[in-house]
């Protein structure tokens, strides 16, 4: 089922303190397959288990990218003390376990992650011609108006004094 396009120019309101979490894998050694395929498959329980329990524990959605080499996601968390304990939860830990194990200093595959704190009013985020996507399927979309045409306007309008 393909999702509705939202056609025109929409932006979301940034009225909400957020956390903006990347994380990922990059395959150095293709043919030890052996090291990255458990890294690999590791991911789709915590991404099941996050979704199933968003709100007690403040994930709000994701976005995944595959590549040739590397794999990423593009977490929205509520607040840092929400992605803190996720990070100290029975499966996230017993995953990092096994991988330390496993993998450990072999540099068949890497790992990495990003962590972004970002506060009401000092982001944006536009779309133009798309379905809800990153922060549009957390935040409600809002058409873009010609009070808020330019990226300076939006931002503005959020400014905090």
């Amino acid at each position: 089922m393909s999702k509705p396009i939202l056609t025109g120019r929409y932006m979301t309101e940034n009225t909400e303190d957020m956390v903006v979490f990347i994380i990922g894998m990059r395959v150095n050694k293709r043919l030890a397959i052996h090291k990255w395929l458990p890294v690999f498959n590791a991911m789709p329980g915590m991404i099941r288990e996050l979704y199933e329990n968003k709100d007690d524990l403040g994930f709000l959605s994701m976005e995944s990218y595959i590549g040739l080499r590397t794999t990423s996601m593009i977490q929205y968390w509520r607040s840092m003390e929400d992605l803190l304990a996720y990070a100290r939860n029975e499966k996230h830990l017993t995953t990092w376990k096994n991988f330390n194990q496993k993998v450990g200093s072999n540099n068949a595959v890497g790992i990495y992650h990003e962590t972004y704190s970002i506060k009401k009013g000092s982001y944006e985020a536009v779309y133009g011609n798309m379905p809800r996507y990153g922060l549009g399927k957390v935040l409600e979309p809002v058409p873009i108006t010609p009070e808020r045409n330019s990226a300076r306007k939006r931002l503005k309008e959020y400014e905090v004094q």
